[in-house]
């Protein structure tokens, strides 16, 4: 059976969001290292807004999530934009670790934490040690989110681009593989029967 259209525009809209937002780092520091801050700042507000219209998440709270962070990135692209000052371009990651930690630490107060509920997608049945388990784990990432957002904060207010761009761009995402990766290995030996 055909996919429509719309269906394969829509996921290559929400596919192409996803690249160009995680390149972000890499786009503002071009922009800023070669002059050109402001049609970034535009080309970037509108690559947020597409983000915007097409995100759609497996969950309520992550729908939440992509809409708010595509939204700030509107808002500080366009204060860039109107207000000429690049550096406004910087605090994205902050902003994007302190809405990722307030989703998280609040799912700890709630009925389900924010793993549970992703892990519920795959496995709608848990134990009550998995559930403790995926506690656990929404716990490892608000101390994350508080470590990168706190790293990301440093890089922005240090003032130099390169280490900015490095750290936002790269390291970051390798620090939240490694604690994907290592919360997998763990995960895999602790269940039954891993």
């Amino acid at each position: 059976m055909a996919v429509p259209a719309r269906t394969l525009a829509l996921r290559a809209a929400r596919l192409f969001s996803l690249a160009v937002i995680t390149l972000y780092p890499f786009a503002v520091w071009y922009g800023i290292t070669h002059g050109r801050p402001d049609r970034v700042a535009l080309a970037l507000a509108g690559i947020f807004l597409l983000r915007l219209l097409v995100f759609r998440g497996l969950l309520p709270a992550l729908n939440w999530l992509a809409k708010a962070l595509a939204l700030f990135g509107i808002l500080l692209c366009a204060a860039s934009w109107l207000l000429k000052s690049h550096h406004l371009l910087l605090w994205y990651p902050v902003m994007m670790s302190g809405l990722m930690l307030a989703l998280f630490s609040a799912s700890l107060f709630s009925r389900a934490s924010m793993v549970e509920r992703l892990a519920r997608l795959r496995e709608p049945w848990l134990s009550p040690r998995a559930i403790a388990y995926t506690r656990r784990v929404t716990q490892a990432w608000c101390l994350f989110f508080i470590i990168n957002g706190g790293a990301a904060l440093f890089t922005c207010l240090y003032g130099d681009m390169s280490l900015w761009a490095l750290y936002n761009g790269v390291i970051s995402y390798l620090l939240m593989g490694l604690l994907m990766g290592t919360e997998w290995i763990i995960r895999k030996r602790i269940q039954p029967g891993g």
